[in-house]
C-alpha cells in the first residue's frame, strides 16, 4: 500500500533538503533520494562560496536573502554556516568591468596584491572586490537542514531511485526503491536527472542542461594566509581559494555533460596546476584530491522554480547551476510559500516572492 504525504520531494542535495526543511512541520512531507547517502552528486562537491556579485540579477538577489536567512539560523547554531570571505575578480580592465556587479567595487592593483600576494603582479591589470561574500560550511547546513526535517516529521528515504510516476485523480502515485508514494505535490528537485524525472512522470522537459565543474585540493609550498579571498580570473578560467593550510582550485570549466556520476578527465588539474605555478607564488607540489560536479541550468541561466501549468501538482525546483547554495534558503523560502498555497486554497506570498515579482518566473519562458 502506497504511503500518503502532500509533498514528495525528489532529490536529496541542498534544493531538496532546503525545501524539506522549510516545509515540514507545516504539511507532511517525505524525500526520496536514488542515492544511499543524501548529497552525493553536486551538493557534495561545492566551492562553498556564497558571492552576492556573483550570477544574473535575480540569482544575486536570490543570494542576499539567503545570507538573510542564513545569518538568522546561525544564531542558533553551535557551529555557524557563515564565515567572511571576500570574493576577489582579476584579470584585464575590460572583462573585469563586465562582469563586475553592484556588490563589487573596483579596487587598485596595490590593493589586489595586498589582499592575495600570492598573485603574480603582471599576471592581471585590474580588480573587483565583493566584501560581502561569505564561506559556506556545507556539511554544517546540509546536516541542519536533515536534521530540522526529521524533527518536524519529514520523511527522508535514500537508496530509492524513482522508477515509476504518474498522475492519478488529484494526485501523484509515485514508485520508488521499494516504496509506493501517493502525494498532493510531487517536486522535481533532481539535479541533473530533472529532464530525465520530468519524461518519466509525463511532463514535457525543459532542457535542462548539466555542465561539468572540476576542483582540487593542492598541496602548497607558500599556504595562503588566514582572511585571504577567494581568487577568480574575470574570464571564467580559473579560481582558487584557501582551504587550510592547502589550497581549493578549479578550472572552472563549463562542458556539457549528460547526467552522471561525474569524475574528473585526465589533463584537467594538471594543467591548471601548471598555469597557477606560472601566475603565482603558491608553488603547488602535488593534488590531495580531485573531483567534479555538474551544474545543470535552463537556457535563460535562471533557476527554474515553479509549478508547471501543463502538469497539475509537479513543481520544478532545478537549474540552480552553479548557485545551487547560495540561492537555497530563499528559494526554498519562495517554493515552500507556493506549495503550501496550493494545499490550502491561498496564495500567500513571501518576502522573496515579492522581492522578484518582475522576475519571469514561469516554468515555460
Amino acid at each position: 500500500m502506497a504511503a500518503n504525504y502532500d509533498v514528495l520531494i525528489v532529490g536529496g542535495g541542498i534544493a531538496g533538503l532546503s525545501l524539506a526543511s522549510a516545509l515540514a512541520g507545516q504539511c507532511s512531507v517525505a524525500l526520496v533520494e536514488a542515492e544511499q547517502t543524501l548529497a552525493y552528486h553536486t551538493s557534495s562537491r561545492s566551492a562553498r562560496q556564497l558571492i552576492p556579485s556573483y550570477g544574473p540579477a535575480v540569482v544575486q538577489e536570490l543570494t542576499v536573502r539567503t545570507l538573510e536567512l542564513m545569518a538568522a539560523r546561525d544564531a542558533e547554531l553551535p557551529v555557524p554556516v557563515l564565515e567572511p570571505r571576500s570574493f576577489m575578480l582579476v584579470g584585464d580592465e575590460a572583462t573585469v568591468k563586465a562582469e563586475a556587479s553592484g556588490h563589487m567595487h573596483p579596487i587598485t592593483h596595490a590593493e589586489a596584491l595586498e589582499l592575495c600576494p600570492a598573485l603574480n603582479p603582471g599576471s592581471f591589470t585590474a580588480a573587483g572586490l565583493d566584501t560581502g561574500s561569505f564561506a559556506c560550511n556545507a556539511p554544517v547546513l546540509l546536516e541542519d537542514h536533515r536534521q530540522r526535517a526529521e524533527a518536524n516529521g519529514a520523511d527522508i528515504i535514500t537508496g530509492a531511485k524513482v522508477h515509476s510516476a504518474q498522475r492519478l485523480g488529484s494526485g501523484w502515485q509515485v514508485g520508488a526503491g521499494l516504496e509506493g508514494f501517493q502525494s498532493a505535490v510531487v517536486v522535481n528537485a533532481a539535479g541533473a536527472w530533472a529532464d530525465e524525472l520530468a519524461v518519466l512522470s509525463g511532463v514535457e522537459k525543459l532542457g535542462l542542461q548539466p555542465f561539468r565543474r572540476t576542483a582540487a585540493i593542492v598541496d602548497v609550498e607558500r599556504p595562503l594566509p588566514p582572511g585571504s579571498p577567494m581568487v577568480c580570473a574575470a574570464d571564467d578560467s580559473y579560481y582558487f581559494r584557501r582551504e587550510g593550510e592547502q589550497v581549493l582550485i578549479s578550472p572552472s570549466e563549463t562542458v556539457p555533460s549528460g547526467p552522471e556520476d561525474a569524475r574528473p578527465r585526465p589533463g584537467d588539474v594538471e594543467a591548471l596546476v601548471t598555469r597557477l605555478n606560472s601566475i603565482t607564488s603558491l608553488g603547488i607540489r602535488s593534488v590531495a584530491r580531485a573531483w567534479t560536479g555538474l551544474r545543470t541550468e535552463a537556457a535563460d541561466g535562471v533557476p527554474v522554480v515553479g509549478f508547471d501549468a501543463e502538469a497539475p501538482g509537479f513543481y520544478w525546483l532545478a537549474g540552480q547551476g552553479g548557485y545551487g547554495f547560495q540561492t537555497s534558503s530563499a528559494i526554498a523560502e519562495l517554493a515552500a510559500a507556493e506549495i503550501l498555497g496550493s494545499l490550502s486554497g491561498t496564495s500567500p506570498v513571501s518576502r522573496t516572492a515579492t522581492a522578484l515579482a518582475a522576475a519571469r518566473w514561469s516554468i515555460r519562458r
